[in-house]
């Protein structure tokens, strides 16, 4: 019976892809097919050195660091986090988490993850969103990587401003110490995948990194949706 009324909905308000405005078939979900086989990879999770662990090299000792698109102005990618940040569309983030989950899971590095820690929101920013968009990428990833999700231990306690029209040192100076860990404990030992939306300099990613690296024996690796820059 619920199937059957899940039909009839479907029926009168079928489901649109998120990417091109098509309606979807029956085995798609928020993206058809064509829409995500064309999403702009990086395919950095496949090599060493890749062009975002040079943005870290020198700056912080991470093991890895990936992205799973490239984020440019006016490209798909851009479209569905602005869905995702501004438009409450916050399945998109959960369905990106697990396609990239399924591509990290695949190699070695990452299975090695033993938790995965969202980059945090300020609680005021939290309350006007009414949910963080890393978590929900971390909650689409945790469904194909049998790892845990901590988006308690590492808080944020500094509301900064945005980072979108700074200059690269007014980046780094915005999020000196905006962040502080609750529980230690949790992460002390472990291998961190800390995740973020989109990273563009690595500003804010650096500095929550820096500081998951003071707990002892501690490794952390970085992932990221969109992956901003040149």
């Amino acid at each position: 019976m619920l199937k059957y009324f899940s039909n009839c909905i479907s029926l009168f308000y079928p489901p649109y892809c998120n990417g091109c405005g098509n309606v979807l078939v029956a085995e798609e979900k928020y993206l058809c097919f064509s829409c995500l086989k064309s999403l702009p990879r990086t395919d950095f999770h496949t090599c060493k050195d890749n062009p975002l662990e040079m943005v870290f090299a020198g700056r912080v000792p991470i093991c890895r660091a990936t992205a799973f698109c490239f984020f440019r102005k006016g490209n798909m990618v851009q479209h569905l986090i602005h869905q995702l940040k501004y438009n409450g569309n916050q399945e998109i983030g959960v369905y990106l988490g697990r396609q990239f989950g399924l591509e990290l899971i695949q190699l070695g590095v990452f299975q090695s993850v033993d938790i995965i820690v969202p980059i945090p929101l300020h609680f005021k920013k939290l309350k006007r969103r009414g949910y963080n968009q890393s978590e929900k990428i971390g909650k689409g990833m945790i469904e194909v990587m049998p790892k845990p999700l901590d988006s308690s231990s590492l808080i944020r306690v500094t509301d900064t401003s945005t980072q979108t029209k700074k200059e690269r040192f007014q980046r780094w100076e915005n999020v000196l110490d905006i962040f502080q860990l609750t529980r230690t404990d949790l992460l002390a030992g472990k291998h961190i995948l800390l995740i973020d939306d989109v990273i563009t300099t690595g500003a804010t990613t650096e500095s929550a990194a820096q500081l998951l690296l003071t707990l002892p024996a501690v490794k952390v690796s970085i992932a990221c949706i969109g992956y901003a820059g040149s």
